[in-house]
């Protein structure tokens, strides 16, 4: 016996019985105020009954492509799952990639809001959460992947008491510089001169150029060297002239446009035996020599905790900022060996991931 159609069967028989009591009602004029409220309470049950649960819509919204970010969007879609929440059945996630065009934040926000999601999780620096608070200030969004301060970048008024839509994650990548140069030349002793590539119209970017790096430098008795990365066509003349320079190591900052483009800068790396460390995770399971920072995947997992929250009634404005408390060091020994590079014994005593 088929439960659905039975269960439809008998919705329609009180639907029916609905319309005649009412008819009734109407035409007789038998009944007092008592049968007339029974009547339209049992109605609006049935009605009730035959109204779908609305299903909770996420909007997804990344500064780099679908490929170079499925690492982060598979562990979220992981930690919405071991909540209860299963893309398809219970939930439905609308996608949207910027792939490194900063042009696109708003317009992709825009195509969010038109949707009407429940959220914007935002993936990937604080101009593309800005871009979407500057569109809707009653979405909520949850942050995830930025390595500003949020505070500083006017994206909440503080971290325990955010005040607006936007809540989430901070890496606060700006202030592990010193140490990813520290890590570098471990790794290389012999390393005297680094290429440092960043984007100049990101103001995190600018202040660990000026600020942070260049006194670890100085303890390290390094030569930093800043190239700037502002549009796609900067790529390739900056790898020409690395080529003829010939560092002995690459610093790779963090930016949605270095974030689109990671096959391209690891390939580079790999062809120029150019030992490189960097401010984001996924660039080492791409090829990349080394990473060091916040441990991005538990990034991942505490946004979806947000997620939940809200969708539970709870409000951004009330819900702190949180900084991350796990960093993790990943080398790749398989890159290492094809650059020609011996990681020191006690540099890889101190790694939390290793790929071989």
């Amino acid at each position: 016996m088929n439960v659905f159609s039975s269960k439809s069967r008998s919705d329609n028989r009180k639907s029916k019985t609905c319309t005649e009591l009412r008819r009734s009602i109407q035409n007789r004029k038998w009944v007092g105020i008592v049968a007339l409220a029974a009547a339209f309470a049992m109605c609006g049950a049935v009605a009730h009954a035959q109204q779908p649960k609305k299903m909770p819509r996420i909007g997804y919204l990344s500064s780099a492509n679908a490929v170079n970010d499925s690492a982060r969007v598979n562990g979220i879609r992981l930690a919405l799952r071991e909540l209860g929440y299963v893309e398809g059945q219970n939930m439905a996630i609308e996608y949207r990639y910027a792939e490194g065009k900063r042009e696109r934040f708003s317009q992709l926000v825009v195509e969010l809001v038109r949707l009407q999601v429940d959220i914007i999780v935002a993936a990937g620096g604080d101009l593309l959460v800005g871009a979407a608070k500057n569109v809707t200030n009653t979405i909520p969004i949850v942050m995830t992947g930025t390595g500003a301060d949020p505070v500083e970048a006017g994206l909440v008024e503080s971290l325990a008491r955010p005040g607006g839509n936007v809540t989430g994650i901070t890496f606060l990548n700006k202030d592990l510089g010193g140490k990813r140069l520290q890590l570098l030349k471990e790794s290389v002793p012999k390393a005297e001169r680094i290429a440092l590539l960043y984007d100049p119209s990101l103001p995190p970017s600018v202040v660990e150029l000026k600020e942070v790096l260049p006194v670890a430098a100085r303890t390290l008795v390094l030569t930093l060297r800043p190239w700037e990365i502002r549009d796609t066509g900067d790529f390739e003349r900056v790898f020409s002239a690395l080529s003829r320079e010939r560092p002995h190591g690459l610093y790779v900052l963090q930016g949605p446009l270095v974030n689109a483009n990671q096959s391209r800068l690891t390939d580079f790396a790999l062809k120029s035996r150019l030992p490189a460390v960097y401010a984001n995770r996924a660039f080492v399971d791409v090829g990349g020599l080394m990473y060091y920072g916040a441990d991005q995947a538990d990034g991942f997992r505490r946004a979806a905790v947000y997620v939940d929250k809200i969708l539970k009634g709870a409000k951004p404005a009330d819900l702190p900022v949180e900084q991350p408390t796990k960093f993790e060091l990943v080398i790749n020994l398989k890159t290492a060996k094809q650059i020609g590079v011996t990681i020191p014994p006690n540099v890889l005593a101190r790694a939390d991931r290793v790929i071989r």
